[in-house]
């Protein structure tokens, strides 16, 4: 993994036989590599693009050239998309680039070209195959034409593991890049297969989430600790405060498709894919942006232009970006920053997106001493530094003229970045019934935390928080940071309140389990509001809320019964579902993880008294991947599953 959090910045390129349509199909212009199936075009019909595939202009080494020259140390190509059809030399199947006019292995050039330009080549391997007489389910447009009788998924499974064996030996990717692991088809045991595979073969090469069934929605991993994979992938998406503890990879692209559309005019600005770098790399991601190459096998003007544009950046300040950590700063006004440790002296790179109107940009919360700043390109001149309090002022020199692009003002300090932040006061709920667990802290070093109880603002004879706070009763947490004796953050606050648990009924209720109830086809994309007809195909009972076999497709689920608690206490619930799912107790709404998405977990509370509560756990699947699960906790204990013996009907 090193030299991948090294890097920060790769390029992905789909490329493949949908670039000669170019997007459009049947008048119809909004297409990208998703064609075939977004358009209904049936199999025999696209076959005969495999017979047009002649990119004559394709040269490896002018995109191994591009990528290195943008600053991007590694390049990620599909190898096979979810058309099936292959970029390499495959002795599987015909459907690939030797059966075609072009007749040369696309795979092999561009992996020879990253190596002559120092760019470490990947590769992008769809699981799912819309071309391979054994890959399910068939699409649902298709099914009339395609037939899916006598199709095996094991033998489709024998052959993707035979084609992954291909790439890795014959192109020795650092990267595997699956995707197209969502349908029900797939699951983690074959993931796992998949994944063993790629370790037995290349120890050293990574493997993305996606090779498993465990991702979280577009994101990172989900709550199953099963889940396999070096690194999370978020699709079109900057994590908001990146992914804590997580290795991850921002996928985007450069206008609104992923595969060519000669039609997109939405092409982002350079100075918007700079921020987006800028953006990542701030919090400890990998910035993967995507080029579509025509069919002709040249980048499209606008893409070519931007990657100069960027290059020309990261030519004078690639240093900001390449091997350096996530921010040590929640937030910064005026931009981003990146850190790179050296010895006993830090350099914070200052990402200036808005310069100050003042000329004076103001690092707020700083504690280190400050040795130098300057700015990175250009002539590294000092500029004057200046303390006010807890805050440090760079100012700019008179001459200044404020750039179109970010530009980097390098901060060298003393030491380990230490940086006064507001506390954090944490704990499993706002709510509890006998008494919570409430921790205060910080993450710089060298900061003490005072705090108070009784709602009063804490000073430096209050006490210090050192181990978690153990509340039983109704109060307001104070806290502050102090450094060498003087406050130096804001007060932060919050209220933990004793609730009373809602009462037990007394039902008829001897039996173990749960009711259970099914309706299939139905077309929802969340849960109605009224759900007291909808399901009409009774099942009988199970023993737990859990899904058995698979459902299929276009199915909801009802359980209903009761909950038998053991004791009064605040009870957490964890519930995670693909596709929607709510939990009522009570007839109240405890969980909402409703809606269309992959595998994701919610969690919520209720204070419960001793004994008997309706429950009712809602679910539904549209298409793809089905999963629910539902586990329970009481504070300060781990989640497991619901017991039989604590279900009745």
């Amino acid at each position: 993994m090193e030299w991948w959090r090294q890097a920060r910045f790769g390029m992905f390129i789909h490329w493949g036989l949908y670039a000669i349509p170019a997007g459009e199909w049947k008048g119809n212009k909004g297409y990208g590599e998703w064609i075939r199936d977004s358009a209904h075009i049936p199999v025999g019909t696209y076959d005969k693009f495999q017979p047009q595939w002649n990119p004559v202009k394709f040269d490896a080494d002018a995109w191994a050239k591009m990528a290195a020259d943008a600053g991007m140390k590694y390049l990620v190509l599909t190898s096979k998309h979810h058309d099936g059809f292959c970029l390499f030399d495959s002795k599987q199947t015909e459907w690939d680039v030797m059966n075609t006019p072009f007749g040369r292995d696309v795979c092999k050039e561009l992996a020879a070209a990253c190596k002559r330009h120092g760019v470490r080549f990947c590769t992008y391997h769809s699981i799912m195959d819309w071309h391979h007489p054994d890959y399910l389910p068939r699409r649902p447009w298709e099914k009339a034409e395609r037939s899916e009788d006598g199709a095996d998924f094991t033998r489709f499974e024998n052959y993707l593991h035979a084609q992954v064996t291909e790439v890795i030996q014959n192109y020795h990717p650092a990267v595997m890049w699956f995707d197209g692991e969502w349908e029900s088809t797939w699951n983690h045991d074959r993931g796992l297969r998949l994944f063993e595979l790629c370790r037995s073969l290349a120890p050293a090469m990574l493997v993305n989430n996606r090779v498993d069934v465990h991702r979280g929605g577009m994101g990172g991993f989900n709550a199953s600790n099963e889940a396999v994979g070096d690194f999370a992938t978020p699709e079109q998406e900057i994590p908001a405060t990146g992914i804590p503890g997580v290795d991850w990879e921002s996928c985007m692209t450069m206008n609104s498709h992923w595969g060519w559309n000669q039609a997109d005019p939405n092409w982002k600005s350079t100075k918007t894919l700079l921020h987006n770098l800028i953006d990542i790399a701030s919090k400890g991601g990998n910035y993967l942006l995507n080029i579509g190459p025509r069919a002709d096998g040249t980048f499209p003007p606008q893409a070519q232009e931007r990657l100069a544009e960027i290059g020309a950046w990261m030519k004078g300040n690639g240093e900001a970006i390449s091997g350096t950590t996530a921010s040590v700063f929640d937030s910064l006004p005026w931009g981003r920053c990146t850190v790179r440790r050296a010895g006993a002296t830090t350099k914070l790179y200052l990402h200036v997106f808005d310069w100050p109107d003042d000329g004076t940009l103001m690092v707020p919360g700083l504690g280190n001493d400050v040795q130098k700043a300057y700015l990175l390109e250009g002539p590294q001149t000092a500029l004057e530094c200046t303390r006010n309090g807890a805050n440090v002022g760079i100012t700019l020199p008179s001459m200044f003229v404020k750039p179109t692009m970010p530009s980097v003002v390098v901060l060298e300090v003393k030491g380990a970045p230490v940086v006064y932040k507001a506390p954090t006061i944490t704990a499993e709920a706002g709510e509890f019934v006998t008494s919570v667990a409430v921790t205060v802290g910080n993450a710089s070093p060298d900061l003490a935390i005072h705090y108070t109880l009784d709602g009063s603002e804490p000073s430096a004879q209050s006490p210090v928080a050192s181990a978690p706070l153990t509340i039983a009763a109704t109060c307001t947490v104070k806290a502050i940071t102090f450094h060498q004796g003087k406050p130096v953050s804001e007060v932060v606050a919050r209220t933990f309140t004793k609730v009373e648990p809602a009462p037990p009924v007394e039902p008829v209720a001897p039996n173990h389990g749960v009711r259970v109830a099914k309706l299939n086809m139905v077309q929802w994309s969340k849960i109605p509001d009224n759900r007291k007809d909808f399901l009409v195909d009774e099942l009988g009972t199970a023993p737990q809320i859990q899904l058995g076999k698979a459902p299929g497709e276009h199915v909801a689920m009802q359980w209903k019964g009761f909950l038998d608690v053991p004791q009064d206490e605040l009870y957490r619930f964890a519930l995670s579902s693909d596709d929607g799912s709510k939990l009522w107790i009570d007839g109240q709404t405890v969980v909402d993880n409703d809606g269309l998405h992959g595998s994701i977990e919610k969690q919520g509370t209720r204070a419960l008294g001793k004994g008997l509560h309706p429950i009712e756990v809602v679910w539904f699947n549209a298409t793809g991947g089905a999963e629910l699960k539902l586990r329970w906790a009481l504070p300060g204990g781990q989640f497991e599953e619901i017991p039989t013996s604590a279900l009745r009907y």
